[in-house]
C-alpha cells in the first residue's frame, strides 16, 4: 500500500508540474517581449516597374511602359483604378518618375489618405501625340485602345470599367489625353491635362518651318505651310475642333480638368479650348496657376491632377 501510494503523489506531482510549464509556455506567447528588440513588421510597399515590355501588331515593334503598383498591391487580392499617364515630347516612359517624381507622388498622397490606392501606367509613345498619324501608317491610338489597355487589364487586377479608368498627361501628353478621351468616351472616366499641347489653327499655321517640320510634319501632313497644315488629322485630332464638334452627350460623358500656367505660351489654346466647353456648356475645370512649361509646374499640379480623377474612383 505504500509503495501505491507513493505511485500516486509521484504522478500528482509530475501532474503539477506539467500544467505550470504549459501555462509559462502560454505567459511567455501572449506577454510582450521585454527582454530583446521588438520585431519590426515592414509595411507594404509600393512597386515601380519600368520599361516593361508588350509586343504590338499594330505598331510592328514592342512598345514600352512604366507602371507604378500602389503599397497593397502585393498582400490584397483586389482590384484597383488605373491612370494611364502620358509623357511629353521628347521624353519616354520613364520621365513621369525621373523628372515627374510620380511614383513619390502618388506613394505619399495614398498613405496619407489623400489618394485612393491605384495603378499608373506610363507608356512610351515616341514623337507620336499618342494618335495615329496622318498616313495611318504609325497606328499609336489604335494600339493603346486596342492592345495596350487590353494587356494592362490581363495582366493587372485592375477595374475595367470606364469610371475607374482615367487618363493624363502633360505637354504632347496633355494634347493625347484630351484626344483619347475625346475619341473614346467610352473607356475614360475623366481626363486631366496639363499644360496640354493645343493650338488654335491659327496657332499652328503660324509655328516656324523648321519645328513645324520637325515635330508635327511626321504626324499631321508631311513638310507643309499656312493652310496646308491643316489637315484631315489635324482637324480629327485637334481638341478644340473636338470640343466644338464632337457630340455633347460623349463630351459631358468625361470629367474635364485642365491646367496651364499663365506664363506658358500653350496657355493660349488652353484658354481656347476651355471656351469652346464653356460655350457648349460641358462641365470642366479650368486652372491658371502661376509658372511656365516646366517640370516645377507639373510635379506641382499632379497631386490636384490626381485628387480630381481620384474623385470618379470613389463612387
Amino acid at each position: 500500500m505504500a509503495v501505491h501510494r507513493l505511485l500516486i503523489c509521484l504522478i500528482m506531482v509530475l501532474m503539477v508540474q506539467a500544467v505550470s510549464a504549459q501555462s509559462r509556455r502560454r505567459a511567455q506567447l501572449t506577454a510582450p517581449q521585454t527582454n530583446g528588440p521588438v520585431p519590426v513588421v515592414a509595411a507594404p510597399q509600393a512597386r515601380l516597374l519600368e520599361s516593361m515590355t508588350m509586343n504590338s501588331s499594330l505598331m510592328n515593334r514592342a512598345v514600352k511602359f512604366s507602371i507604378y503598383l500602389p503599397p497593397d498591391y502585393y498582400v490584397s487580392n483586389r482590384r484597383y483604378p488605373v491612370v494611364y499617364l502620358l509623357h511629353g515630347y521628347g521624353d519616354n516612359e520613364t520621365s513621369w518618375v525621373q523628372f515627374g517624381e510620380a511614383d513619390r507622388i502618388a506613394d505619399t498622397n495614398i498613405k496619407a489618405g489623400e489618394l485612393p490606392p491605384m495603378i499608373i501606367v506610363m507608356p512610351n509613345g515616341g514623337a507620336t501625340f499618342f494618335v495615329n498619324d496622318y498616313q495611318n501608317k504609325v497606328r499609336y491610338e489604335d494600339m493603346f485602345v486596342q492592345e495596350l489597355i487590353p494587356h494592362i487589364d490581363s495582366t493587372f487586377r485592375t477595374r475595367t470599367q470606364r469610371e475607374f479608368r482615367a487618363i493624363s498627361g502633360l505637354s504632347m501628353g496633355g494634347f493625347g489625353s484630351l484626344t483619347l478621351a475625346m475619341h473614346h468616351p467610352d473607356l475614360f472616366g475623366s481626363c486631366a491635362a496639363l499644360s496640354a499641347g493645343i493650338r488654335t489653327d491659327e496657332g499652328f499655321m503660324s509655328i516656324p518651318d523648321d519645328r513645324y517640320n520637325l515635330v508635327f510634319a511626321p504626324v499631321f501632313s508631311g513638310p507643309a505651310k499656312g493652310d496646308e497644315r491643316l489637315t484631315v488629322a489635324w482637324k480629327r485630332n485637334s481638341p478644340i475642333t473636338l470640343a466644338k464638334s464632337a457630340p455633347e452627350g460623349d463630351l459631358s460623358k468625361v470629367r474635364w480638368y485642365i491646367d496651364c500656367g499663365d506664363d506658358d505660351a500653350l496657355t493660349v489654346g488652353n484658354s481656347v479650348l476651355h471656351m469652346a466647353l464653356l460655350e457648349r456648356k460641358i462641365p470642366h475645370e479650368y486652372r491658371v496657376r502661376d509658372g511656365g512649361h516646366t517640370w516645377t509646374y507639373w510635379r506641382t499640379g499632379l497631386p490636384d491632377a490626381l485628387r480630381f480623377i481620384a474623385a470618379s474612383f470613389h463612387q
